[in-house]
C-alpha cells in the first residue's frame, strides 16, 4: 500500500497572512448579509400579517398577498441556499489557494 504524504500546515502562520485575513473578512461579510436578508424577510411575514392589513388584500383570483409573500419566502430560501453553496465553494477554492501558496513558499513541514 502506498503512503500518502501530508503536509503539516501551521494555522497560526496562515491566519497571519493578509490574504487569509481578507478571505475571512469577505466570508463574514457575506454570511452576515445573507443571514440578515433571511431573518428580515422571514420576520416581516408575521409582522405584516399581525399588525397591518397590507398582505390581507386580494392580489388576484381570490388569493391574498400573504400567500404570494409566503411562496416567495420558499423561492428566496432556495435561492439563498444555492447562492450560499456557490459562494462557499469559491471560499473553499480561495482557502486552498492560500494553503497552496503557503506550502509552495516552504511553510509546511
Amino acid at each position: 500500500m502506498a503512503q500518502v504524504k501530508h503536509d503539516i500546515v501551521d494555522y497560526d502562520k496562515i491566519a497571519a497572512q493578509q490574504s487569509f485575513k481578507d478571505l475571512v473578512k469577505r466570508k463574514k461579510g457575506f454570511l452576515w448579509t445573507i443571514t440578515a436578508i433571511f431573518l428580515i424577510a422571514y420576520m416581516l411575514l408575521p409582522i405584516l400579517t399581525s399588525y397591518t392589513d397590507l398582505l390581507h388584500q386580494e392580489a388576484f383570483g381570490g388569493i391574498s398577498w400573504v400567500w404570494i409573500y409566503a411562496a416567495g419566502l420558499f423561492i428566496m430560501t432556495w435561492s439563498l441556499c444555492h447562492l450560499y453553496v456557490a459562494k462557499a465553494n469559491s471560499f473553499d477554492r480561495e482557502a486552498q489557494a492560500i494553503i497552496d501558496e503557503y506550502v509552495t513558499n516552504g511553510g509546511a513541514r
